[in-house]
């Protein structure tokens, strides 16, 4: 299987001061823009999150979707909290935004037949070139669950996908100490009484686990 490529991670939180000091023009005039977003406390919560995204789709007729839901962006807000404030800051925001940018453009470009979806035999060209070559258990596990009765997927639910997909990839990558696309974790999460485990295996093993144990538990990942 190839290796995943996903982004860097983002950087750990800093004072405004130093960052303003060390940061690009291009940095500047991101953060200005995350002020507008965000208000005062500098932040994005889940349902300001909401509200930024669907007004951005809401300007693109040949996206089709239902429009993020606040259960979607509560879960994208969580795997991307990486300090547990249960907002996304400036860094976690700017990595989640480019993600999507780059997210929307590989999404055009597998919507071959212009219908607004990405259909099940464009999936896996869209996955890879977003970054995530999957294996074909994982491909039917995530039709299931973020396609509809056809097969075909909508913007929100292909961008909930990745940010998850992202996540437990670089979740993955932290915890292969030696590269060699393995790992030995155990792991288990209650949730409702429904206990899930994780052990170490194989890239495609762990992460068909991985996507299971978010699925069943909630959106939640304990390492």
């Amino acid at each position: 299987m190839n290796q995943f490529l996903p982004s860097d991670p983002p950087p750990p939180r800093r004072p405004v001061q130093y960052a303003e000091q060390h940061e690009s023009e291009e940095e500047r005039q991101f953060r200005k823009v995350f002020q507008q977003l965000a208000g005062d406390d500098m932040e994005v919560s889940p349902s300001e999150l909401m509200n930024i995204l669907n007004k951005i789709v809401c300007r693109h007729g040949d996206l089709k979707t239902d429009g993020f839901s606040m259960e979607s962006c509560r879960s994208m807000v969580a795997v991307m909290d990486s300090d547990s404030t249960g907002k996304l800051g400036f860094h976690e925001f700017k990595y989640l935004w480019n993600s999507i940018k780059k997210w929307q453009g590989v999404y055009k470009q597998y919507d071959a037949d212009r219908s607004g979806t990405i259909g099940a035999s464009e999936l896996p060209g869209a996955f890879q070139a977003a970054g995530f070559p999957l294996n074909d258990q994982l491909y039917q596990m995530i039709i299931r669950r973020y396609s509809d009765e056809d097969g075909n997927m909508d913007f929100d639910n292909y961008i909930g996908c990745l940010v998850r997909l992202d996540a437990m990839c670089r979740a993955f990558q932290t915890l292969d100490k030696d590269k060699n696309g393995t790992i030995k974790v155990d792991i288990k999460e209650e949730d409702n009484g429904l206990p899930v485990h994780i052990k170490g295996g194989t890239v495609d093993v762990l992460l068909y686990r991985f996507t299971m144990a978010i699925t069943l538990g909630g959106g939640c990942m304990l390492f």
